[in-house]
């Protein structure tokens, strides 16, 4: 339950609200437990000598009256509080994808999406079920109680000592029960995100399912998982089932102390037949608080659950650090260095780069190639600040990245990732994202112009063939997009940014080498004056680079021009061996293949 107090500040906007919604909760109680003492006052009149049909009537239309008002006081409380749980739980989820934006690469890579989705979905829901309808109903239940409770004492003393026996079972119950249901509840969250993951896996990979002929396989398995959730939602559902039943079993039992000795006190003189009937009606008012006393105990109990893994991602602080009082780049040129860098993966033990050190002057393109796994897109990685070295410095114009803010130095990278990834949204708005322009342009008025830059990219005259140009719809990750056409999507999208220091990393394996070197060639107008990095396995789109560096194993092993390179006879050299050879293979290939 202490989990829950993370949750208190979001209370503050609406204090006026939730203190109102208080209020005529109260006051609908008031209207409530007035009911039965009107009806013994009515009944207690019968035996006067002046009764009369108007004073009938009297009682009857008070009743009528203040079942009205009860029942608008009861709107009210649940238009404010109910309203109230809804705004808090907008911004508990916009709070919680803020801070998972702010998370760095390291959360993501232990972190499962499906898990991430139903945090932000299931378990803000649960939350705000106990702050809305829990808490109105346990200030509800707490008034409801306590006002018929002091009437009932009110009317009779002993025969209310009688009623509260049965009572005193509650708080074992209730904490027996309560802590059932929290660990209940917590592993139906924790099996709802292995079942959001398998879904989200399937659903994104769902041509490699079908390519595998693997349907039959993925639906046994997520009728597995489902079944886990239906069983763990079984478990709880019989859990709850047992808890309102023995609830009401108490309340029955209360009954039948009133009923029995009532009637003995209305024999004796003791009490009047109106306070009998009134104290049996209020009695019976007692059933629906310890109903709802167990409804309220399952919504506290899953918005802890629920609070408490929202509360593991919310506490969770990225490795990377942003400073107190970072430095600014205003007047930014564009230089960077590695200085002895060396850096391992988190909760690895694997050296990745290992003491590497360069300079890139401003406007210079360096290119870094290598063999796969060799460290390439890591250094990249660490440039963007995805990480921080585990040891060395980069620096960025002579000011070390730690000292700036991660945002600002992203703002001048243009980065075209390994990885290709494409919103479900029109082309247009796939590459101007993260630039000022979110229209095309007709004619070219600057490289912040996005249809400038699809021209870079070799992308514009595909784009305006299609039904809808630069309005078209793409699927989810731009499946409906070739493997090149996506390369130079992002690759545009980088370049519309106008950025100051360009990334391409292996930005362009999926083209084939002539549309590859019409895209480079087309580039160098767009690189110059900036500083440039190129990643790529062929060694082609690198041989113009004012500076090489040849990665193994996380080592620069060679550093130079490509004339420098080709000099030495070294690794660059036999990697130029084997693209030549490769290249050879598929043209023998295609000519075969055309004979």
């Amino acid at each position: 339950m202490g989990e829950l107090r993370a949750i208190l500040p979001y209370f503050k906007p609406y204090g006026k609200a939730f203190r109102w919604g208080l209020f005529l909760v109260l006051l609908a109680n008031i209207f409530q437990v007035a009911g039965p003492f009107l009806i013994k006052l009515a009944i207690d009149g019968l035996q006067g000598p002046d009764v009369d049909r108007i004073r009938i009537a009297s009682f009857a239309a008070t009743l009528v009256l203040f079942a009205i008002l009860g029942g608008l006081a009861r709107y009210g409380m649940r238009e404010l509080l109910n309203g109230m749980s809804r705004r808090i739980e907008c911004d508990l989820r916009n709070d919680f994808f803020r801070h998972l934006l702010s998370l760095d690469a390291t959360f993501y890579s232990r972190t499962r999406t499906g898990d991430l989705m139903s945090r932000a979905t299931n378990d803000t829901l649960a939350v705000r079920m106990a702050v809305g309808p829990a808490i109105m109903y346990t200030v509800n239940t707490a008034a409801s109680f306590v006002f018929t409770l002091a009437l009932m004492i009110w009317i009779s003393p002993r025969l209310t000592f009688y009623a509260m026996i049965p009572m005193l079972a509650l708080p074992p119950i209730v904490i027996v029960f309560g802590r059932i249901i929290h660990n209940r509840f917590e592993e139906i969250q924790k099996q709802f995100a292995s079942l959001s993951t398998f879904v989200q896996d399937n659903l994104t990979g769902v041509r490699i399912v079908r390519a595998y002929t693997q349907e039959r396989e993925q639906e046994q398995q997520f009728r597995a998982h489902n079944e886990h959730y239906r069983t763990r939602n079984m478990d709880l559902a019989l859990t709850a089932g047992a808890f309102h039943p023995l609830l009401v079993t108490l309340a029955g039992f209360a009954l039948v102390f009133v009923t029995w000795l009532g009637a003995l006190e209305v024999i004796a003189g003791t009490i009047s037949i109106g306070d009998y009937v009134a104290f049996g009606l209020y009695v019976a008012l007692l059933v629906w608080p310890m109903i709802s006393l167990g409804w309220v105990v399952n919504l506290y109990q899953r918005g802890a659950a629920s609070m408490g893994r929202l509360n593991k991602i919310l506490s969770t602080k990225a490795s990377v650090a942003i400073p107190e009082q970072p430095r600014s780049l205003l007047s930014a040129k564009g230089k960077i260095e590695f200085r002895d860098v060396s850096f391992v993966y988190p909760d690895t033990e694997r050296t990745i780069l290992d003491h590497v050190s360069f300079i890139a002057d401003p406007g210079d393109t360096i290119a870094i190639v290598g063999p796969t796994g060799s460290g390439k897109s890591t250094l990249i990685a660490l440039l963007a600040r995805l990480y921080d070295p585990t040891r060395g410095t980069v620096l960025f114009d002579e000011i070390p990245l730690t000292e700036l803010d991660p945002s600002e130095v992203k703002e001048k990278i243009g980065m075209v990732p390994q990885d290709i990834f494409l919103f479900s949204d029109t082309i247009a708005r796939n590459i101007s994202l993260g630039s000022d322009h979110d229209l095309p342009k007709t004619v070219h008025d600057g490289t912040g112009d996005i249809t400038y830059a699809t021209k870079m990219a070799q992308l514009h005259e595909q784009i305006t063939e299609f039904p809808n140009g630069y309005e078209t719809l793409l699927g989810e990750r731009g499946i409906n997009l070739s493997g090149g056409q996506k390369q130079r999507a992002t690759l545009a999208r980088a370049l519309a940014r106008d950025p100051l220091i360009l990334v391409l990393d292996d930005a362009l394996s999926a083209v084939d080498t002539h549309t590859e070197m019409r895209i480079l060639d087309d580039l160098q107008e767009t690189m110059s004056g900036r500083t440039s990095f190129i990643i790529s396995h062929r060694v082609s789109a690198v041989m113009r680079a004012d500076k090489i560096l040849v990665l193994d194993e996380g080592v620069v092993v060679e550093s130079g021009t490509h004339a420098e390179l080709i000099a030495t006879g070294g690794t660059y050299t036999g990697l130029l061996r084997r693209q030549l050879l490769e290249e050879d293979l598929e043209a023998a290939v295609v000519s075969m293949a055309s004979a």
